[in-house]
């Protein structure tokens, strides 16, 4: 009989399982807070150069800079509200590819934009460097 496979927890060749790649999804974040918009047709651009997260396998940190792109709609983030949400991952096990599509997806969520661009520049570790970028609306 054959044997049903815990996908959950099958590991690849490295011993990274699906758990370590959902890590820091479900993370219950801070709103990023709003306020009205007064003028269309502009282009936001907010850099976080301090940003910190955790990789969920190795429990090292992970360092780099994340660029916010937008066009508001009718709401503009509120910045001490992006810097608590920004801050909470400052421990959180999540893989940088993760980092860069929850942000996108979170900032979206709060200010709805015309558009969106979150670019996430992780600094060298054992030699690799990686940039990740996601936009949105979400190309097809």
């Amino acid at each position: 009989m054959a044997t049903k496979k815990n996908t959950k927890k099958s590991a690849t060749r490295l011993g990274y399982t699906t758990d370590h790649a959902a890590s820091g999804l479900d993370h219950k974040f801070p709103a990023i807070e709003c306020w009205p918009n007064q003028f269309p047709g502009y282009e936001v651009e907010i850099d976080i150069p301090e940003f910190t997260s955790v990789c969920p396998k190795t429990g090292l940190p992970d360092f780099g800079t994340i660029w916010i792109r937008y066009e508001p709609k009718n709401d503009c983030f509120e910045l001490k509200s992006l810097k608590e949400y920004i801050n909470e991952y400052r421990n959180l096990g999540i893989f940088q590819e993760n980092v860069v599509n929850r942000i996108l997806e979170d900032v979206v969520k709060a200010t709805r934009p015309v558009w969106c661009e979150v670019r996430g520049e992780f600094r060298p570790r054992g030699g690799l460097g990686t940039t990740v970028v996601a936009h949105w609306p979400r190309r097809k």
